[in-house]
């Protein structure tokens, strides 16, 4: 087993996830298999608890775990299925050892931080490292490790330590430090080095010492600044990789190909048979970079602030528009902004939301908790419901939207959710009793959850004519199976339940009265991939574009060959790219294929 460790200096955020997430890509190319860790240095058990404006979204897997969002990242990139143990955070690491403790484990010892829990946090990358996360499942060869946070951060002391003494259990033939610092510019232009050099320092004085450095800046660094940060940090030139910003994400693997042709032969790694060419990530970048026709979507949700707190969502949409040769042009609208309050309260706020909704081409309605900004949300379902907007409502939106129609349509006025306050006679959305168990950390209906279509639809054709399809779930809440018959009744077509019917999944109106209005409890965010959008949000998309009953009649096993004629459209064809080498990419796109996500930056956010 191989391990690279990533590790951040100056400031979080700099983009450890996203340099991690390619450095294991250009290595799955390389025929290796590939897993990830997360470690996040905070006392919480996991990020099931936290608020969106802090950390993000929360990401589930496939087996429950809620865990950070930069997991998401590996997912897209790597195409693997992770589990709740590649998420590593101090709360985890100490809860383990103070259990043991409590069992007697160490003998009467005085447990301390070093060595019980360094032998711990070591024990733990070991063990996870060895789990497959391929559908191949091979053991990995390589585990890249992004340590949390920035060096120096006291909350992190004890993983840098364990790393220390990590680096001589395995052996320096099968350890490797990759530093993200940043090369700072003043307004002047001029590029600075100090605080890529005092950071370098400080991990140097814990005991790591960096095989490569790689440097976030704006623009590319000058040889001088190479040539400068190779002398004050102890590291070859070569090994001195430059990471700038780039016009989209896709282009960050092809970027470092360099640097990982140097790490594998620090760590004498072998390719595996063929070496695959990453055409695929660069066909990716440049079809991305030569489409300019938008596609206009409104987002209605009540975290907006901070686009990572839908940063899968904004992923899907920004894959499925990719898939049709467009870009995204996502608009951000806060769902109180939508309310009639807000209308005397703030006029120039509230039109100017209802105009950012008024004027996209599709609308999607988001998960979230509490009762803040459901009203809003609610009045942009019944608009896209009556003007035949085109709409996707996810979790939370899919509750709303059940609760939307009971009211205006079924007539129940009072109707609600058991998560608002309002009282009513009417709870058309109630919590799962078996799920509530009196606290909210890992409590809800979580991880992936097979569900069962129940009648013929646009949504089922979009899943590709299944009849059970599986997906990614993350609620406490769930249609009141009481009102199925009155909701149905009145036209409401819940066409997905779970496997023993009690618990409705999705619905879907669309038809000859709408070109698209769909609801899904479940999260399809959650596995969506570059070359293989969400379902639910490629149908969006294709209604948006007014293609979706094109798109449907094509037959399911000529779909793909369909996106792929449509993407290489806009690339063009090199003699680089052999037939024989572009028909095996197809034959073995299920265990090859490549993914990446994006941030904001990939996409236009009004």
């Amino acid at each position: 087993m191989k391990y690279i460790l990533v590790t951040g200096g100056v400031f979080s955020g700099i983009g450890k996830g996203v340099i991690s997430s390619s450095i294991g890509t250009v290595l799955k190319c390389s025929g290796l298999t590939v897993t990830s860790i997360k470690i996040d240095p905070y006392l919480n058990i996991d990020a099931g608890t936290f608020n969106p404006y802090e950390h993000g979204e929360v990401f589930v897997l496939d087996d429950g775990g809620e865990v950070d969002l930069d997991l998401g990242n590996y997912e897209r990139f790597l195409d693997i299925t992770l589990h709740r143990d590649n998420n590593i955070t101090t709360g985890k690491i100490y809860q383990n050892v103070i259990s043991r403790e409590r069992r007697g484990d160490f003998l009467g010892k005085t447990v301390q931080v070093v060595p019980h829990v360094t032998d711990t946090i070591m024990d733990w990358v070991e063990r996870v490292a060895q789990i497959p996360v391929s559908e191949t499942g091979k053991t990995p060869d390589v585990c890249v490790i992004e340590l949390g946070g920035t060096i120096g951060d006291i909350e992190g002391m004890q993983f840098v330590e364990a790393f220390r003494q990590f680096q001589f259990k395995v052996g320096r033939d099968n350890f490797c430090l990759v530093h993200v610092s940043l090369v700072v510019e003043t307004s002047g232009g001029e590029q600075k080095t100090k605080p890529t050099q005092h950071n370098v320092r400080e991990l140097r004085a814990l005991g790591l010492a960096p095989d490569f450095i790689a440097c976030r800046s704006k623009r590319p660094i000058s040889d001088s600044v190479r040539s400068k940060i190779s002398l004050f940090c102890h590291v070859p030139e070569v090994n001195v990789i430059n990471v700038h910003d780039v016009s989209n994400l896709y282009r960050v693997p092809i970027l470092l190909e360099g640097m990982i042709k140097l790490i594998k032969v620090q760590l004498d790694i072998k390719p595996r048979g063929k070496v695959r060419l990453m055409r695929k990530w660069h066909d990716l970048a440049e079809t991305y970079d030569r489409i300019y026709q938008p596609v206009n979507i409104c987002l209605v949700g009540k975290y907006t602030k901070l686009d990572d707190a839908y940063k899968s969502v904004i992923n899907a949409l920004e894959h499925a528009s990719l898939f049709l040769n467009h870009k995204l042009k996502l608009s951000l609208v806060e769902s109180d902004d939508l309310e009639e309050e807000v209308q005397s309260a703030d006029p120039t706020r509230y039109h100017a939301a209802w105009h950012q909704l008024c004027s996209a081409k599709g609308v999607i309605v988001p998960g979230g908790f509490g009762h803040r900004g459901t009203i809003g949300k609610m009045s942009a379902i019944r608009w896209c419901r009556e003007k035949k907007i085109p709409m996707l409502a996810v979790c939370l939106g899919f509750q709303l939207a059940v609760i939307e129609f009971a009211r205006n349509v079924v007539g129940l006025t009072d109707a609600k959710s058991g998560e608002s306050p309002e009282v009513s006679n009417n709870a058309v959305v109630i919590d799962m009793p078996e799920h509530n168990q009196g606290q909210l950390g890992g409590t809800m209906l979580l991880g992936s959850r097979s569900f069962n279509f129940t009648q013929e639809c646009k949504l089922k054709n979009l899943y590709g004519n299944k009849d059970v399809s599986k997906e990614r779930h993350r609620h406490r809440y769930e249609v009141n199976p009481d009102y199925v018959k009155q909701l149905t009744k009145a036209g409401m077509r819940f066409v997905a339940a779970n496997e023993d019917g009690t618990r409705m999944e999705a619905f879907d109106l669309s038809g000859p009265d709408h070109p698209y209005f769909v609801g899904v409890q479940y999260h399809p965010e959650y596995l969506t991939r570059p070359l293989n959008p969400s379902p639910p949000y490629l149908g969006l998309l294709l209604a948006c574009l007014d293609q979706l009953d094109n798109y449907l009649a094509i037959p399911v096993e000529k779909r793909s060959k369909w996106r792929l004629q449509t993407r290489r459209d806009l690339i063009d064809q090199s003699d680089e790219y052999d037939e024989e080498e572009e028909e095996e990419d197809e034959d073995t796109a299920s265990t090859s294929r490549v993914s990446t996500s994006t941030s904001q930056v990939s996409v236009e956010i009004a």
